[in-house]
C-alpha cells in the first residue's frame, strides 16, 4: 500500500468487528475497502452482494441499528466487494445465535457455491464445519487429518483436539 500524505490506514481495520464502523450506513460499510484503496466500487455489484446475503432493504442503517446476523452479512459483503480469490473467515458465527448463525453459514456456502468463492474458515463448531467442502484438523500446527463432504457428526467424532464433541 503506498503512503498518502495526512492518511495513515492500519490493516487490522479491514475486520468484522462492527464498533469500528458504526458510524457508516451498512451500503458505505461495504464500499469502504474500496474507498481506502482509492478504487470505485461498482454499484450493481454492491447491490447484488446486498441482495444475496439479504441486506439490500438494511442498506441505509448503521451497524447499532442491524442485527448481529445483518452485522456479519455486511461484512460478508465487505469482505467480497474487492472480488478477492479467497475469503478467511474466523469463527464467523462466534457471537450469533444459532438461527443467525445458520443463516450466517447459508450465506457464506451460497457464495462459495454460486460465485465459486473460495472461503477458509476457522471454527470449534461442528455444526458450523459441516457447511465445508472438507474439513482439516488441525494438532500443534500440522494437519492432522481430513474429512471430505463432513456432518457434525462426523466431525465431532473424528475427537480432534479444537473439536468439542455436541451434548447428547
Amino acid at each position: 500500500m503506498r503512503a498518502v500524505p495526512g492518511t495513515w490506514v492500519h490493516d487490522s481495520l479491514l475486520n468484522t468487528d462492527q464498533e469500528r464502523f458504526n458510524l457508516l450506513p451498512a451500503r458505505e460499510n461495504v464500499e469502504l475497502p474500496l474507498r481506502l484503496a482509492r478504487r470505485r466500487a461498482e454499484p450493481d455489484w454492491v447491490e447484488e452482494l446486498l441482495e444475496r446475503t439479504g441486506i439490500a432493504e438494511h442498506a441505509h442503517r448503521r451497524p447499532h441499528e442491524l442485527s448481529g446476523g445483518q452485522q456479519q452479512r455486511a461484512a460478508i459483503c465487505r469482505a467480497l466487494v474487492a472480488r478477492p480469490e479467497v475469503v478467511f473467515a474466523d469463527e464467523p458465527t462466534g457471537n450469533l445465535d444459532t438461527a443467525s448463525g445458520h443463516g450466517v453459514l447459508t450465506v457464506l456456502r451460497s457464495l462459495a457455491d454460486t460465485l465459486e468463492q473460495t472461503v477458509i474458515m476457522v471454527t470449534h463448531d461442528p455444526a458450523a464445519a459441516s457447511y465445508a467442502d472438507r474439513v482439516l484438523f488441525l494438532s500443534d500446527g500440522e494437519i492432522v487429518a481430513a474429512v471430505d463432504a463432513p456432518t457434525p457428526e462426523t466431525i465431532a467424532a473424528h475427537g480432534s483436539p479444537g473439536v468439542t464433541r455436541p451434548a447428547s
